[in-house]
């Protein structure tokens, strides 16, 4: 085994191993137009040149309205489970989810915060260094889709430059028919924030393993590139100190050779 080769940890299940890049749920719903992998960090990946990465942890929080099922999709993508009788959030909680990317391991901490007002000002203490902020809506309460864009913006205010997703839950309870005419101002909601639009069920389970499939897939790639960006940097600084070290030394060099030529030529 070649060293610092990043080996798959025996905590990551089968059903989180990531090889290919999951697309978008609405190709018109998206400022994320990438369609697969880096090129840069396939071949990173490939060559295990993953520097920090597989020791980070992403962050991701989930805002949104009471009732809207956020613990409820949390808890089906990450036990599997469907309360329907759930108790409501008080404050924060948090799952840890570890996965397997591209070989390399990727830890994905998952921030689920309570929709009520009383708990908004311990909630926001938590957004801080998210890289993902994922905003949450009932697609069967036109209301919860009208307070979108005050929840995105405070979740993103102290996030650090996060990808950006809205998601309508709930999608079991409407009819084909219905679902089109909400799913127009949610497509129209999310452009409007720059985010990426997904219609899930926390209940049947409906694209909720997609979309986190989706959400990590985004975020590794994101911070892959800016840590082989980061890696280019130092090393591009060590090469120039380098540089200048080796011009010091040949500059001193060029002064004790010309000092040592004209005290041997002082007949004086």
């Amino acid at each position: 085994m070649s060293a610092g080769r990043t080996v798959l940890s025996n905590n990551v299940s089968k059903d989180r191993v990531v090889s290919k890049f999951q697309q978008a749920y609405h190709a018109d719903a998206t400022p994320y137009q990438k369609m697969n992998f880096h090129p840069k960090v396939k071949s990173a990946c490939s060559e295990n040149r993953t520097g920090t990465v597989g020791l980070k942890i992403s962050k991701a929080v989930i805002v949104g309205d009471v009732s809207v099922g956020k613990t409820c999709f949390v808890n089906r993508f990450c036990h599997d489970v469907f309360d329907r009788d759930y108790k409501a959030t008080i404050g924060v909680d948090f799952e840890v989810e570890k996965f397997s990317i591209l070989s390399t391991n990727f830890t994905f901490q998952i921030w689920d915060t309570a929709g009520q007002e009383r708990f908004k000002c311990i909630a926001a203490s938590y957004y801080r260094g998210a890289n993902v902020v994922i905003v949450a809506f009932d697609l069967t309460e036109e209301d919860s889709l009208n307070n979108v864009d005050r929840w995105m913006e405070d979740a993103s205010e102290n996030a650090s430059e996060p990808i950006k997703f809205l998601i309508g839950n709930k999608r079991d309870l409407l009819s084909d028919a219905a679902y089109e005419d909400i799913e127009s101002r949610a497509v129209d909601a999310a452009n409007r924030l720059g985010a990426e639009y997904w219609a899930v069920s926390a209940k049947t389970g409906e694209n909720v393993r997609e979309f986190f499939f989706r959400a990590v897939s985004l975020t590794f790639d994101s911070q892959m590139l800016k840590e082989l960006e980061s890696t280019r940097t130092v090393s591009s600084k060590q090469i120039g100190n380098d540089l200048i070290s080796l011009q010091k030394q040949n500059t001193n060099l060029y002064e004790a050779q010309k000092k040592k030529k004209l005290k041997c030529c002082d007949t004086s």
